[in-house]
């Protein structure tokens, strides 16, 4: 096996995480605020049938990290997907996939910064929101910036607060349902359904919009791939990261959108308006229940941006790796941090959250859109090259201890049906700017990716596996 950190001591990344830096990232890493607030929407759409919106994402998630973990295991890289479809399918293919994810958390930190910025405008509002959002960035970029344990540190802490609020209010959801919390009486969803117009009061073709806008929350849970990179057992750790995605998603997402459901009725009126936890707190009459959301909020979206800022940097830092980028973005510190790609992520992302201030907001809304099918595709990038890479590692007679289940069918299913989403969202007026958008650029950036594929590899540059 060849990992593309193996040689030129001065590129070199450090293996600063430890196994429960991993598991925790693993666990809660990416979960931002679209699940404490933005699956009001999804449930405001959908009614109670987005559980099987959820459900069915989940499902399409579990099946692309079997595939990226068959991969990932065999052959462990900080490039993760994007050095696979350059090894399976082309240069051409790891180019763009590696920059449209690139692309797509470099706009995850403006989004998360307004998020924090409006937080905390709330609590102190003679600053301007958009101080306290470049403020958040600056903070956190610091840990960075220094060394990957410091920054696996914060963020298994900031996960650890993630995981606590989610199982207190799946906890308190619970017992208020059950009625052992006296004088907190709720209807529960059998009674929900019935006063509001069933499990699918507004039809299937709003569970599938519900789908695609809860993919968007979904995409990060493959980054454990290129964190566990930085471990000093990537394999071990990429396949127990992979395993924990089933209960991960029960957990986390299914069984709190449960209980928001049996709680919240669909078309309460504020349901999408101050989000979907907080509403149900109110509803149970728990006291200080903004409060207590906004400082989850709060911690969510600190430690989402800090992870966007890794991930983008880490992606970087691959491309400059294979020559796909600036060759001074593959240079890292003497702690093993890439701190070119850290810096260069992290001023593009303050860039647009300080003009997202200023800028018409049209313009705002259209860098949005071009991040808006980028899951799909990079999902529909796994599959592709899981289906290649499989032949590639056994033509190379490559031991696979981790294996894609009923391959290749399953494999041929999730293209199928990732393919079938990219078409209903073409047809979708609500989300045919998206799809469209993201598919323009992905062409945009395949087109320069064929071309410089024609120029000869850097010595550097990994092509083998196994």
């Amino acid at each position: 096996m060849i990992s593309p950190n193996s040689t030129d001591s001065s590129s070199q990344l450090a293996q600063g995480f430890k196994p429960r830096h991993v598991t925790m990232l693993s666990i809660a890493g990416i979960i931002g605020a679209g699940l404490f607030v933005g699956s009001g929407h999804a449930i405001a759409a959908a009614g109670p049938a987005v559980l099987l919106a959820y459900l069915f994402s989940g499902l399409l998630v579990v099946l692309v990290m079997r595939m990226l973990g068959e991969m990932a295991v065999a052959n462990p890289d900080t490039g993760s997907f994007s050095t696979y479809a350059d090894q399976a399918i082309g240069r051409w293919a790891g180019f763009t996939i590696g920059w449209l994810y690139w692309w797509f958390w470099v706009l995850v930190i403006p989004i998360e910064a307004l998020a924090a910025g409006h937080v905390l405008n709330q609590w102190f509002p003679q600053v301007d929101a958009w101080l306290f959002a470049l403020g958040s960035i600056i903070a956190l970029v610091v840990t960075n910036l220094f060394s990957v344990s410091k920054y696996g540190e914060f963020e298994f802490w900031f996960a650890m607060a993630k995981v606590v609020a989610i199982i207190g209010f799946i906890g308190v959801g619970f017992a208020v349902l059950m009625g052992w919390i006296p004088d907190r009486e709720v209807s529960g969803l059998s009674g929900l359904m019935a006063e509001h117009g069933g499990f699918a009061p507004n039809g299937l073709s709003a569970v599938v919009g519900a789908f695609i806008t809860i993919m968007f929350s979904f995409i990060g849970t493959e980054a454990v791939t290129i964190a566990a990179a930085e471990s000093n057992d990537p394999s071990r750790n990429i396949a127990k990261a992979t395993r924990s995605v089933i209960w991960r998603i029960g957990v986390f997402y299914l069984l709190s959108i449960f209980v928001v459901i049996s709680v919240v009725p669909w078309n309460d009126p504020l349901l999408a308006s101050v989000g979907s936890y907080q509403r149900a707190l109110e509803i149970m009459n728990i006291p200080h229940a903004k409060f207590m959301v906004d400082i989850v909020v709060l911690i969510a979206v600190a430690s989402c941006m800090n992870s966007s800022i890794y991930i983008a940097s880490r992606m970087l830092y691959s491309l400059g790796r294979r020559g796909d980028a600036p060759k001074m973005l593959k240079a890292t510190s003497s702690e093993g941090v890439p701190r070119a790609a850290v810096i260069a992520s992290t001023v593009i992302g303050a860039s647009i959250t300080v003009w997202s201030y200023f800028m018409p907001a049209g313009l705002f809304q259209f860098l949005l859109a071009s991040s808006g099918a980028i899951a799909l595709l990079v999902y529909l990038a796994i599959a592709v090259s899981q289906l290649r890479m499989r032949r590639i590692l056994q033509q190379r007679n490559v031991e696979l201890t981790f294996r894609m289940w009923l391959f290749p069918w399953l494999t041929w299913l999730v293209i199928v049906f990732i393919c079938a989403a990219l078409a209903v969202m073409m047809i979708t007026p609500e989300h045919r700017t998206e799809v469209t958008t993201t598919i323009g650029l992905a062409l945009a950036i395949s087109f320069i990716g064929l071309v410089t594929s024609r120029h000869p590899a850097p010595a550097a540059r990994v092509t083998s596996v196994g």
